[in-house]
């Protein structure tokens, strides 16, 4: 396949996407601010919120397909407010579970709504049927950026 260039359809679809990705983030960004969490760290509150019994860090460095060593400083810091707690794991000594403390679960249960609404008003003029196209364009998108080498 013949390389593009700076004016093909698809560069310029590479560059909007990544104008989009960043304006995204530092909406999150702001968004968070009032909490003073970052969007990753909302990740962390979020995923534990969906898992009452916890998961372990690999799982959540998973999860957030995020490279472990740094879910453990988002750790550490949410620990340090209270919001999350390390136990350790039943099946591995040398293992823990991450689970929600009573602050970090009452924390997310208040943001969640503020965030649905937020994300309903962002999606709020684009048609369902456009959200699925997208949707499985940025899945393709992800499958071919995998595979660059």
């Amino acid at each position: 396949m013949k390389a593009g260039g700076a004016s093909s359809p698809r560069y310029q679809a590479l560059i909007e996407l990544l104008r989009a990705s960043e304006a995204l983030w530092n909406a999150s960004r702001i968004f968070f601010a009032r909490w003073d969490l970052s969007p990753s760290q909302f990740n962390v509150l979020n995923l534990l919120d969906s898992q009452p019994r916890g998961l372990s860090q690999i799982e959540l460095s998973r999860q957030l397909i995020m490279h472990r060593s740094n879910v453990t400083g988002l750790i550490d810091r949410l620990e340090s407010r209270g919001l999350v707690q390390r136990q350790d794991s039943a099946q591995d000594r040398r293992a823990f579970n991450l689970l929600l403390t009573p602050a970090g679960k009452k924390l997310i249960r208040e943001i969640k709504p503020r965030y649905f609404r937020a994300a309903e008003a962002l999606w709020s003029e684009i048609p369902a049927a456009l959200n699925k196209e997208l949707i499985a364009t940025l899945r393709l998108i992800g499958e071919s950026a995998a595979k660059l080498k």
